[in-house]
């Protein structure tokens, strides 16, 4: 037995890339041009993750505007005023906001799984964005002629559509990005707006077998852009009891760059589930010291102590760059990053004989 670990998704985009982008909204190249920039992007960073000994890659997002917003693309009636993400530092994301219906997905993620199958023999994930964070492009004072009823109806079959395209295309596993659930507790302390979050996943995730199930994750971050977060300061313990109802396989935690990990780590043996494999963050995308193998698997032997082996498993925190104009951490560091993390879960295996 050898215990998996997995990358979160992104991968920080190539300068080229960058600069293709920023040429697209100033109109100096057309879409053509910039999708010859993100597969040739593609296939570097396949190939790099695999060179890092990863047993599952990622496309490393290298074709998404950012992790929450591909759906988005094409004819939908959206308006930018939509809702707020603040951060540590300052920094906010805005999400858009839906003016009309019905809502349909304009991009499904199995357009970029297709592309990375393509280029590897290695299993690949899909990460894709929860439906929970997508209710969030409701306005609160709602839409004439289109109720939130509807709304919620038309959005789960659009993200059980999105997660059941990648499984029957031959995805490994697919990953629901769950970032707002921390954050949620922030918005709202009473738990209310998790609770609704929790039921919309479960909506969702009900739609598939156990079989299914097993290949669906979760993960779970205080956000991670610029080098900010949006939650670290949400205590954990208000999060993961809930996040342990959601009917998925696998969950990936953030926490390497939690304060007190042993903390975190009993209440996760207490409320998680012996069907569910948990990930465990022994990489921080936010911090620019690369972390060593040794300090990985140390981190590794801490969980092994909370965890049986055969649902342990490691990853990074978060992603490294989930949205495209991120540029706070480089390529290089996250390639490197990675490589620790491969290198320091072989090594915690060895100590503990897997």
């Amino acid at each position: 037995m050898t215990i998996p670990t997995e990358t979160i998704g992104s991968i920080p985009r190539p300068k080229y890339l960058q600069d293709g982008l920023a040429a697209l909204a100033a109109g100096t190249i057309d879409q053509a041009g910039l999708d010859v920039l993100v597969d040739r992007a593609l296939a570097e960073t396949i190939e790099r993750l695999a060179k890092t000994g990863s047993p599952v890659l990622t496309d490393g997002e290298q074709g998404k505007p950012s992790f929450a917003t591909y759906p988005l693309r094409g004819g939908l009636a959206l308006a930018a005023d939509g809702a707020i993400i603040p951060f540590a530092d300052g920094h906010t994301r805005q999400l858009p906001r839906l003016t009309a219906g019905p809502f349909r997905y304009g991009e499904f993620a199995v357009s970029y799984l297709n592309k990375a199958l393509g280029l590897t023999e290695l299993p690949v994930k899909q990460p894709v964005i929860a439906p929970s964070a997508l209710s969030l492009l409701y306005p609160a004072d709602g839409i004439d002629g289109y109720p939130r009823e509807t709304f919620l109806a038309e959005l789960a079959d659009e993200a059980e559509r999105d997660i059941r395209q990648c499984l029957d295309a031959g995805a490994a596993s697919v990953q629901l990005d769950f970032t707002e659930g921390r954050l949620s507790l922030k918005l709202d302390p009473s738990g209310g707006v998790l609770a609704d979050f929790i039921g919309l996943n479960n909506l969702v995730l009900d739609r598939f077998s156990a079989e299914e199930r097993a290949r669906i994750g979760v993960h779970t971050c205080p956000g991670g852009d610029l080098d900010s977060v949006h939650s670290l300061d949400v205590d954990y313990a208000g999060l993961l009891p809930k996040l342990f109802q959601l009917h998925a396989g696998a969950f990936y935690l953030q926490l390497a760059s939690e304060p007190d990990p042993r903390r975190v780590l009993e209440i996760v043996r207490e409320h998680s589930r012996p069907d569910q494999r948990i990930f465990v963050g022994v990489i921080d995308p936010i911090d620019p010291v690369v972390e060593s193998p040794e300090q990985v698997r140390d981190r590794v032997l801490i969980a092994a102590e909370y965890l049986p082996l055969e649902r342990l498993g490691t990853c990074d925190d978060c992603g490294f760059a989930p949205f495209a104009d991120d540029t706070s951490t480089s390529r290089e560091t996250a390639f490197a990053k990675i490589e620790a993390r491969v290198r320091g879960t072989q090594l915690a295996a060895e100590v503990l004989g897997a």
